[in-house]
């Protein structure tokens, strides 16, 4: 594990509609929040049919402004696997149990140039990015893509604090960021922060490495990133165990396996990492890879999959896992 969770209560002392489909939580920890950097996150214990299981959400902005507590921004999703839905039920005084904060998407300072991109919900790590660079006079500029004006949180205030440091796309008034020409400007010495849908992330990672442009300048973040398919509910078949499971719409494989005993190793469950990677026997349908472990190719010959985010898309899948034991015994 690259964090070990430390989870404390929490409790929710307030609750603000900051888009159309995003809500602002406030929550205080019982002991105070522990300091934290622009960008870091927090994991959140959630109920989903009734079974506890962990989601992550970006802290918005910085330590500093957030006056003890962890601000969280929540998007309410149609083909949520169930953490949004458990999210928007929750009411002030209710108790949550919160892990500590953790960074895997560090703001590095110092650099002469800085552009950050953010597709929809993707901002709430990236608009404490912003404000902390405005506060220290760094060059940068960011790029903010949604659907609707209606529907991107914070956008007042980020054109009020930033003018023309950013630049709005909004796909319903035909306005779409280009991500080959935002990669295509960057010069060196340029670190460029995207947090936004998978197809996003994808093209970004594919024009850099057209580039050529140094690994460690690209930095991005996704939590279980959506895919090319709306989720649907689809069968996993693993032989070895003489195991068929079901794995629902609002459910991930990773989730369904070991619901039904079969244990796999996991990590961040945000498909960085690999270490929930199953090998792929056969299957029917389309492998929809949400990842950003595997690299293009990788994806394409349909070998391996992540079960933490990946799924089926119309058919069904027959998976072997890394774990050689035997059954969990529940």
């Amino acid at each position: 594990m690259r964090f070990k969770n430390v989870w404390t209560q929490a409790r929710v002392i307030n609750i603000t509609d900051v888009a159309a489909n995003v809500r602002l939580f406030e929550l205080e920890p019982e002991k105070g929040a522990i300091p934290y950097s622009v960008g870091a996150h927090i994991d959140v214990s959630v109920l989903i049919n009734g079974l506890s299981t962990i989601r992550s959400y970006s802290l918005v902005g910085g330590y500093t402004q957030a006056d003890g507590r962890y601000c969280i921004g929540v998007k309410r999703l149609p083909a949520s696997r169930g953490g949004s839905t458990f999210m928007w039920s929750l009411t002030p005084g209710a108790q949550l149990t919160v892990s500590q904060p953790k960074n895997q998407f560090q703001l590095t300072y110092g650099r002469p140039f800085y552009t950050l991109l953010a597709g929809g919900i993707g901002i709430t790590p990236l608009y404490g990015m912003a404000l902390e660079l405005a506060r220290n006079g760094a060059n940068f500029h960011l790029l903010y893509a949604g659907s609707s004006r209606c529907e991107m949180p914070f956008l007042d205030n980020l054109r009020s604090i930033l003018g023309q440091r950013l630049s709005v796309f909004v796909s319903d008034e035909g306005q779409r960021v280009d991500v080959t020409e935002v990669v295509s400007n960057i010069e060196a010495g340029t670190q460029l922060y995207v947090c936004g849908p998978l197809s996003m992330l994808d093209a970004v990672r594919h024009a850099w490495q057209e580039r050529d442009l140094p690994v460690g300048d690209l930095r991005y973040e996704c939590f279980a990133a959506s895919g090319q398919f709306a989720a649907t509910q689809f069968q996993v078949s693993v032989p070895r165990f003489g195991k068929k499971v079901t794995v629902g719409a609002n459910q991930t494989m990773l989730d369904a396996l070991i619901q039904a005993g079969i244990d796999v190793m996991s990590d961040c469950e945000l498909g960085e990492c690999g270490l929930c990677v199953v090998d792929v026997l056969s299957f029917s349908g389309v492998v929809d890879h949400r990842d950003v472990f595997f690299s293009d190719e990788q994806k394409a010959v349909n070998k391996k999959m992540c079960a933490c985010v990946s799924r089926i898309a119309s058919g069904d899948v027959v998976i072997d896992t890394a774990y050689r034991g035997s059954l969990l015994i529940h």
